[in-house]
Order: structure tokens, then C-alpha cells, then sequence
């Protein structure tokens, strides 16, 4: 997990045009080895749709997603993932899924993200070590908006896992931390936001730079930066 820290100076070179800073590469400092359990990913992030049919039936009194116009629900979007939702809130819809289908269900710690998205190889995307802007809903892509899941075929992970690079970042259960032996990096995330969740995988309104599988961000405010989610367990449907 992570990037070796003689690699940081080379992945900010190739990332320069698009503005990185080396602060945010030394997040993912030092490389190390991690053991994750057996767990089981969402295929796709949660949608519009079943985000709404959560507020519906659970009757759940928090924020609307920042992304719904008015707080109406895109019925013309139903299919792209929900975007715009607060830690809290995602973490309200896990519990309300686990009790509808039995499954505790909860978000994917970071950890687990990365590995879905990279396996043991140290690829440095979901589909390989190159950059594709065909491969994920980013901006190098053109669509500057959300897009239905499961768009970008060529993007799947080694699982099967879709839209893990683009489309909307991806919140994890994890808080912001220093990788033992880092050095915690206080950006402007750390600045604005002090304690934050780690968000993964970039999203249509940024560069393919967040699309890396060892990228760490933020649910930094404003509109740039709409937040979504994708659930895991640690036991599979129908266990």
C-alpha cells in the first residue's frame, strides 16, 4: 500500500501540468505492506436512485445531497452515482441497507479501497500502470458531470470493480493519518477541515492524478469536490 518515497519526486513530475504539489504525493508515504481481511465491494458506487429510496423509506433527517438542484430529486440521473453526501449521512444509509438486506453493511476502509482497485501487483490505476483518459469519467475525458455507472468498461479492476477512478470520489470509513513511518501533511484539507475522512479515486471535476490508486484526498468543500460512496461487509449476500 502507498508509494515508495523515491518514486514521489517522479510521480509529481508526470502530474506537474495539472498542478500537483509534492505535499500531496508525500501522503502516501512510505510504501507498506498491509493484511485485509476477506470482505466483499460494491460493484458499483450507490446511485441516485437508492440514495433516494433511502431518504424514503428511512425517513432519514439529514442533508439532501449538495448536488440535488433545490434538494429535488435528478430524476434524469437516476443511474449516476449519488454525489454531495456528507460521512454521517453515507454512514446512515449503510446501517439502513444492512437493515433491509440482513448484511451489516458499512463503508470500505481505505485499505480496502486501495486493494480492490490495485490488488498485489502496485498498478498504478484500477486497469494498469498507464493513464487512460478513455478508462474513467475524469477530466482529461471531456464530460465535466457525472456519468451512469459502469460507463467506462476499460476502467474495471482487477475484481471487477467499476468506477473506482473517476465519476465521484469515494469515501472511506478511514480518518487522515500518517502511514507509520509518514509524516502527517498538513495541506489545505488539514487546514480547512482539520480531522477528515480519506476520500479515494478522483472524480470527473479533477485531474487523472487522483485517479491513481494510492491517491489520498479529501471531501474538500465546494462544488468541485461533490463526495459519494460505494458499501462493503465482511460477509457476502446471503451469508
Amino acid at each position: 500500500m502507498g508509494t515508495p518515497e523515491s518514486e514521489v519526486d517522479s510521480v509529481v513530475e508526470s502530474w506537474r501540468h495539472v498542478g500537483v504539489e509534492r505535499a500531496w504525493i508525500a501522503k502516501e508515504t512510505p510504501a507498506h505492506v498491509v493484511e485485509v481481511g476477506t470482505f466483499w465491494l460494491g460493484t458499483y458506487p450507490v446511485t441516485n436512485y437508492q440514495y433516494a429510496c433511502f431518504l424514503d423509506e428511512a425517513g432519514h433527517a439529514g442533508a439532501r445531497p449538495s448536488t440535488w438542484l433545490l434538494g429535488a430529486y435528478p430524476w434524469d440521473r437516476s443511474n449516476h452515482p449519488v454525489a454531495g453526501v456528507s460521512l454521517p449521512d453515507a454512514e446512515a444509509y449503510c446501517r439502513w441497507l444492512g437493515e433491509q438486506t440482513g448484511v451489516p453493511i458499512r463503508l470500505p476502509s481505505e485499505e480496502e479501497w486501495e486493494y480492490a482497485a490495485r490488488g498485489t501487483d502496485g498498478r498504478e490505476f484500477p486497469w494498469g500502470q498507464q493513464f487512460r483518459a478513455d478508462a474513467a469519467n475524469v477530466r482529461e475525458f471531456g464530460l465535466t458531470t457525472t456519468s451512469p455507472i459502469g460507463s467506462f468498461p476499460a476502467g474495471r479492476s482487477w475484481c471487477g470493480v467499476w468506477d473506482l477512478a473517476g465519476n465521484v470520489e469515494e469515501l472511506t470509513s478511514t480518518m487522515y493519518h500518517a502511514y507509520d513511518r509518514g509524516v502527517r501533511v498538513a495541506d489545505d484539507l488539514a487546514e480547512l477541515l482539520g480531522d477528515y475522512p480519506v476520500t479515494r479515486g478522483g472524480s470527473f471535476s479533477r485531474f487523472g492524478d487522483l485517479a491513481r490508486c494510492a491517491r489520498r484526498h479529501g471531501p474538500h468543500p465546494g462544488e468541485l469536490y461533490p463526495s459519494g460512496f460505494r458499501v462493503a461487509a465482511d460477509a457476502g449476500p446471503g451469508a
